[in-house]
């Protein structure tokens, strides 16, 4: 192998390497390149159990966040649609640089939020609702439910998150065998609680400050918050009214 072919892999090889630590930012205030990158990630991921409006949604604010370098851990996204029955799976984590869903599992919502079906969400402490919105993973730590991550609202709709001791832990009401007893999930005080089954894989993954999206096609959610209305519209990706 000649010098000048081995230099070429080795440059393509470093650039790769970069690519999967710090996916480069996509300029999503321009509509048509927002639109079809959204639908052809979408595309790649290759499981309609996602939602295409909460991914798009999510990706919006993740492709806004990481401009503004606000993301410290830009490797994954994690999505949770509570527009899902908790029966279904809602919980999602996007591996962003190889654009592929790398977990995908249930999740309980606040017990004021409903039963089955999440319905009703608040900001509010002891409201016991699940909170809307955008969120970056906090630090770990060992509580009552063992360990645990803290997640601290970026929105106005979930500002008091670590006010409130939302946050990510596993728990036995998130099981299949309480779900077969029960006819239903469990449900939390507002935290987004995951089985004990590949909980700590989870955890190792979208720690150390990754985006996390809690997703419900509430129009006053929908319509207030600064990530979602800014540059395009995540969804027909026309360009927003400023």
């Amino acid at each position: 192998m000649n010098k000048n072919r081995l230099a070429v892999i080795i440059f393509i090889s470093l650039f790769l390497a970069s690519f999967r630590n710090h996916p480069p930012a996509i300029p999503f205030n321009t509509p048509m390149m927002f639109k079809e990158y959204a639908a052809d990630f979408y595309g790649q991921l290759r499981d309609q159990d996602l939602n295409f409006d909460a991914f798009a949604y999510g990706l919006k604010g993740f492709l806004k966040l990481q401009e503004e370098g606000k993301i410290e851990n830009s490797r994954f996204l994690t999505i949770i649609d509570m527009s899902v029955s908790a029966n279904e799976n809602r919980f999602f984590v996007i591996d962003v640089a190889d654009q592929k869903i790398v977990h995908k599992s249930k999740v309980a919502h606040g017990r004021n939020s409903g039963l089955e079906y999440a319905t009703s969400f608040s900001n509010e402490i002891s409201s016991n609702r699940t909170s809307l919105g955008f969120y970056k993973t906090a630090e770990l730590y060992n509580g009552k439910h063992g360990l645990s991550m803290r997640l601290d609202g970026l929105e106005a709709a979930n500002s008091n998150a670590r006010a409130r001791a939302v946050v990510i832990h596993a728990a036995d009401y998130v099981s299949e065998m309480f779900l077969k007893k029960n006819g239903r999930l469990g449900r939390s005080l507002g935290c987004p609680a995951l089985p004990t089954a590949g909980y700590q894989e989870i955890i190792s993954k979208i720690k150390e400050g990754s985006l996390l999206f809690i997703y419900h096609p509430t129009k006053t959610y929908l319509n207030s918050s600064k990530l979602i209305k800014s540059g395009v519209d995540a969804i027909t990706g026309n360009r927003l009214p400023v």
